[in-house]
Order: C-alpha cells, then sequence, then structure tokens
C-alpha cells in the first residue's frame, strides 16, 4: 500500500497557501495538509523529514520576492526544488459584520503591499496589523469584539463565516504568486523546465556579474529572474540568485562547470517543472 505524504504548508486554514497546497495534493492519492504557522516553520519541518514536501511563496507579480524564503533555501536548509505553482490572487476586504465602521485592518504584509492603493484611498486613517498569514488574520476578525477587517481570500470568508466587503482589490488586475515545492527526497516527477540557482562569487570586481550573465547568453538560455541579497557578513557584498529556463543539471552542465571558475560557490537550488492547476 502506498504511503500518505505529509504535505505542509502556511496555515491556517483559509490561505493562499492551502489553495496551493490543495492543487499539489492532486498529484498524490493519498495525503495529509499540515497547516504550519509561518514560512520557516514549514521550511525547517521539511528539513527535519517531518513532513515530506513543504510549499512556500517565494515571489508575487506585485510586491516581488519574499526574502525569507530565499535565504532560509541558501543558508539554513538543504531542501530541492521539486516543482512550481503560479496562483492568481485574489484578495478581499472581510469583516464580521454586513455593515458598519472599521476600526482596523488584519493581514499578511505582502497582502498589505499588494492593496496598498486601495486602503489608502478607501480607508486612510484605518491602522494595518500585520500578522503571519492572511488567514490567521481572519481568526482575528471572527473572535474580535471590535469591528475589524481581514484582507484574505473567498475560501477565508467561508471557511471563517466571514462578510465580503470589497473584492479583487489588489492594486494591479494580474497579481499573481509563484509558490515552490520543496522535500528532501525526490517526490514529484516533473520534466525540468526551469534551474534555480544561488552563487558567490570569489571575489566583488568590476565585471564580474557581466562574466556570469556571459555564460547564460553564450547558451542562449534565458534567465527569468535575477536577484541580490546581502551576505549578512559586510555592507555591499552580496550574494546572487537565478532563475533560467534549462535544466542545468542534464542538458547544459557545462554551464555550472564554467561558473565555478568565476564564483566560489555554485548551489543548485533544484530543476523542476510546473506543477498543473
Amino acid at each position: 500500500m502506498p504511503q500518505q505524504l505529509n504535505i505542509g504548508y502556511l496555515g491556517p486554514s483559509g490561505t493562499f497557501s492551502e489553495q496551493a497546497a490543495q492543487t499539489l495534493a492532486r498529484n498524490f492519492p493519498l495525503h495529509s495538509l499540515i497547516p504550519l504557522p509561518s514560512i520557516p516553520h514549514v521550511l525547517l519541518e521539511a528539513d527535519k523529514g517531518n513532513i515530506d514536501l513543504g510549499l512556500v511563496p517565494v515571489e508575487n507579480s506585485i510586491e516581488g520576492t519574499v526574502n525569507v524564503t530565499l535565504d532560509m533555501l541558501a543558508h539554513e536548509v538543504d531542501l530541492d526544488i521539486q516543482g512550481e505553482i503560479i496562483l492568481e490572487i485574489k484578495h478581499c476586504l472581510l469583516t464580521k459584520e454586513p455593515h458598519g465602521s472599521i476600526q482596523a485592518i488584519y493581514s499578511h504584509p505582502q497582502a498589505l503591499a499588494q492593496c496598498r492603493r486601495f486602503l489608502q484611498k478607501n480607508f486612510p486613517q484605518i491602522p494595518c496589523i500585520t500578522t503571519d498569514s492572511t488567514a490567521q488574520a481572519a481568526q482575528i476578525v471572527k473572535e474580535s469584539r471590535e469591528p475589524v477587517a481581514d484582507l484574505g481570500s473567498m475560501q477565508a470568508a467561508r471557511e471563517y463565516g466571514l462578510f465580503v466587503r470589497f473584492t479583487d482589490i489588489a492594486d494591479y488586475i494580474s497579481n499573481k504568486t509563484r509558490f515552490l515545492v520543496v522535500g528532501r527526497e525526490k517526490l514529484l516527477d516533473l520534466k525540468p523546465k526551469k534551474t534555480s540557482l544561488f552563487l558567490a562569487v570569489k571575489e566583488n570586481r568590476p565585471g564580474v556579474l557581466y562574466e556570469i550573465l556571459g555564460e547564460f547568453a553564450r547558451e542562449n538560455i534565458d534567465l527569468t529572474k535575477i536577484e541580490s541579497r546581502p551576505t549578512k557578513k559586510e555592507f555591499g557584498d552580496y550574494f546572487f540568485f537565478l532563475d533560467c529556463k534549462a535544466d542545468l543539471l542534464e542538458e547544459k552542465n557545462e554551464v555550472l562547470k564554467r561558473l565555478e571558475n568565476t564564483c566560489r560557490l555554485v548551489k543548485v537550488l533544484g530543476c523542476y517543472g510546473s506543477v498543473n492547476l
């Protein structure tokens, strides 16, 4: 009999991460979805082997990179990126009552940032309070005796019995979040179409980034993302994260060998494909 697969995600129930986790779970007949309190919890539990796969947000089309995800994948855990899910995000303003005033608005920092202009226009004097997830904010609204609101999903409204005051309130029409599927053991069998890399150069000198990018241009490889992150050791000292449309472990492995001449560290975070919605 096949074993049950444990999939961890940023909880509680009602988050956009749960929606992505439900999509991932369709690939496994026997599974259990496990909500965890934060992104670090998901990554650490996967690294310890307490869950088989973890699902974490890494990038939003409006607000950009989720830095804690990148930093932990590079420095704190030894996990393989096995797939990605790109989910359309539709934020709603949720309250316990259908009408009346609002004294505070709770949500995850990314959600608040994605709806910044809406909040400034409609609730300019109302304080915005951050939470670990949009669903945690929904829990707060449900249990609060004060007239407060949550920026969350339609699923959260159903889960916690809240009223939807406004729908689809992000500042830009195309609001999507990219999630990564990570784990210690290869469990998701997708044809690799993308590689994520973490690089550290030997020395910070003029032209070093140009040399790195040139290795991809030479092989006509499309770079879909490049980002620098501080090493947290010295001001002005950075690591680099790159995503490219190629399988660097098999089809284009010569690129990795040449990068090692320029970099003191070349870490492949994963070669993977997309999980169908």
